[in-house]
């Protein structure tokens, strides 16, 4: 509870302070859409093997924009958590993302818009690594977190495509796992916080590919000035195909380079069908 209060209170800050540009004229447009997938098997006198085994995965994506011809304003949330388990054993984390990402921009009439923006990226919850045994928690709720600010231009002028780059500020806080923010340079002290400065480049697209299937995909790439030539890298994307009202198909994939955290390479896919809901 605690946790969900301090998510509510960052988004409550942040788009309350916006609406105070033009709140009597009420041209926010909000949206929220939440998705539940389950997946179970079951067996009773099975006599070629198998075991019991439940996974499910929980998502919600909250929008809260405000267009108009000159300040425009975007704020959303992204939270995915799901866990798994199989025959006797303890259920295991399978999803823990969060995302939040503010974006105001002023049209001045160029081909490209000045604009500010903040996002914060951390775990709902604690996060573990299952190749050992027993499982080591390697990360928790804003241990790391990471809150980058940028300002910059951004070009919109596509239909399916939103473009921006900027100069980066990024803070990365930890507490108890400090290997993500720590100078490895200071071997006598311990940082538990790191402060970046580079270039971001962040881009969206939104494309319908059919009357029911919508390829949503966010890239961002991150480099600090004193290593231009090393990029953090996050591609998310998903490919939604809607079979009814409330029934869909989503395949995800997620790559993500960020050398502090592991010089290899980092590759997350997931196909699933599941419960789909408009709430507003």
């Amino acid at each position: 509870m605690k946790k969900f209060s301090t998510i509510l209170l960052i988004f409550i800050s942040l788009t309350v302070s916006a609406q105070t540009a033009d709140t009597a004229k009420s041209c926010w447009v909000p949206s929220f859409v939440t998705s539940l997938g389950i997946n179970q098997i079951a067996f009773s006198n099975w006599v070629k093997g198998g075991e019991n085994s439940l996974a499910w995965t929980i998502m919600g994506d909250l929008h809260y924009d405000k267009p108009s011809k000159e300040w425009s304003f975007k704020n959303s949330i992204k939270a995915t958590y799901g866990r798994s388990k199989i025959g006797g054993a303890t259920y295991r984390t399978t999803e823990n993302d969060l995302y939040i990402e503010n974006v105001a921009s002023y049209d001045l009439g160029w081909a490209a818009s000045p604009f500010i923006s903040n996002s914060i990226r951390t775990q709902l919850a604690s996060g573990f690594d299952y190749k050992v045994t027993p499982e080591n928690e390697i990360a928790n709720f804003f241990d790391p977190g990471y809150i980058t600010q940028t300002i910059g231009f951004t070009y919109d002028k596509y239909p399916n495509i939103v473009t921006r780059l900027g100069l980066g500020f990024q803070e990365i806080i930890t507490n108890k796992f400090n290997q993500y923010s720590d100078d490895p340079e200071t071997k006598n002290e311990v940082e538990k916080f790191k402060f970046e400065t580079g270039i971001e480049s962040v881009t969206d697209v939104d494309y319908k590919l059919a009357e029911n299937i919508v390829y949503k995909s966010k890239l961002r790439l991150f480099s600090q000035f004193k290593s231009l030539d090393i990029w953090d890298v996050r591609w998310d994307n998903i490919v939604a195909a809607k079979v009814t009202k409330y029934i869909s198909v989503n395949f995800g994939y997620l790559l993500v380079y960020e050398k502090a955290q592991s010089v290899k390479t980092q590759i997350k896919e997931g196909l699933q069908i599941g419960f789909v809901y408009n709430v507003f």
